[in-house]
């Protein structure tokens, strides 16, 4: 997967997406994490979850992001966009964005 922002020094090599790290720390949160090292939950189940990168490289990647937050809250609003576009168009009928008002199917 690419990298999208650097998270390592000079931004020379990511082993993690970026974009999956955020992802992982939605999952962490919603499970009832409170804090990035909360990560650790999805990293004990490798089966499940993949990859997930080390508490250095989640904190290295929001240093990054922090530095340039508009960037940043821009890009993840735009794949939250595409995303939700994607999952409404691939549920079809039932999807929130029909305009049928038969709720007896």
């Amino acid at each position: 997967m690419p990298c999208r922002w650097p998270c390592l020094p000079g931004g020379s090599r990511c082993r993690h997406d970026s974009g999956k790290i955020v992802l992982d720390l939605v999952v962490a949160l919603a499970l009832g994490g409170d804090c990035l090292a909360d990560i650790a939950q999805l990293r004990a189940h490798l089966e499940v979850f993949g990859p997930v990168a080390s508490d250095l490289t989640v904190s290295r990647l929001i240093a990054t992001l922090a530095a340039d937050a508009d960037m940043a809250l821009s890009a993840i609003d735009t794949a939250r966009a595409a995303v939700r576009a994607a999952a409404w168009s691939a549920a079809g009928i039932g999807g929130p964005t029909t305009t049928s008002t038969n709720t007896t199917r």
